[in-house]
């Protein structure tokens, strides 16, 4: 069976032959409400237009504007910051400071809540946590692009580079940091924060103590896409929500986990054995001679 790692190429599968996928794929559109029509990411003029891969059974969604799909991650967001009935509205990429006016970076969404004269009663921070690709998406990609009517079944898996999901940099150089810096300011100002996030993602990271809906402070929404055979396209949904505590749950995603440290010092061993078998082995000191 060919393997490649494609699942969704400017919003449709890839062996998606209708003429609204066509469409899609000809002016290189973003059908999940990006900024403007046509897909952005990586490049405006060149667009990477993979929204996600596959990776073995499951799909992982690989842009974060491809969880705005009928914008169920605001109305589950919405449902965790503000009572039932309340109105509400959302505002993207919202910049965010510290108390000495340096960048924390952009809130991905901003979800706000307001009355009926329209001024603010509530807020609170939904962020949105793609994949990181290992490997080489986009040669894979422009191959589909030069041919995609005949090349959706394509076969890429003994190329180099096969791009896989990397979900230990996508925690520790994306998630993590979002929490420290925008998380704890939100979580200074008493707000509430929502997660969302791919199942394969959510389930690489540490398990996480559940608390009550009205006791959490992060609310992780966790989706998954899931084919539908007659449209042949993938719809998100919600696979999951679990509700915890802020400073417990960072704890848990930045702290890693030891391993016996006698294996370090073997390795340390090595290091040391292999400087004094040099030719000439640098001069060493003991501690009273450096004292």
């Amino acid at each position: 069976m060919p393997k490649q790692p494609l699942a969704e190429v400017f919003g449709f599968p890839i062996n998606n032959g209708s003429r609204e996928a066509a469409r899609s794929r000809q002016h290189r559109l973003c059908p999940f409400g990006n900024r403007v029509p046509n897909c952005t990411k990586d490049k405006a003029n060149d667009p990477l237009g993979v929204c996600s891969i596959i990776d073995g059974k499951q799909v992982v969604i690989t842009c974060p504007i491809r969880f705005r799909q009928d914008w169920i991650i605001a109305e589950d967001a919405a449902s965790f910051f503000f009572p039932s009935g309340a109105k509400w509205t959302t505002l993207t990429e919202v910049r965010l400071h510290d108390k000495h006016g340096k960048s924390a970076g952009n809130i991905d969404v901003v979800l706000v809540s307001y009355n009926d004269k329209g001024k603010i009663t509530d807020f609170g921070a939904l962020e949105v946590q793609a994949v990181y690709i290992s490997g080489n998406v986009r040669n894979p990609f422009e191959y589909y692009m030069q041919a995609p009517s005949h090349r959706g079944s394509m076969d890429w898996g003994k190329r180099p580079n096969y791009p896989n999901p990397d979900y230990l940099s996508s925690s520790r150089k994306r998630l993590a940091p979002q929490l420290i810096f925008k998380g704890g300011i939100l979580r200074a100002w008493n707000k509430k924060i929502a997660v969302a996030l791919n199942r394969g993602f959510f389930e690489t990271l540490p398990k996480l103590n559940a608390v009550k809906p009205k006791a959490g402070d992060i609310a992780w929404f966790v989706y998954d896409l899931k084919r539908q055979a007659a449209e042949n396209t993938y719809k998100l949904v919600r696979y999951k929500t679990v509700y915890t505590n802020f400073s417990e749950s960072l704890d848990r995603i930045t702290r890693s986990e030891a391993g016996n440290v006698k294996g370090f010092v073997e390795h340390l061993q090595e290091k040391v054995d292999e400087k004094l078998e040099e030719p000439n082995p640098p001069d060493t000191k003991t501690i009273d001679e450096l004292l």
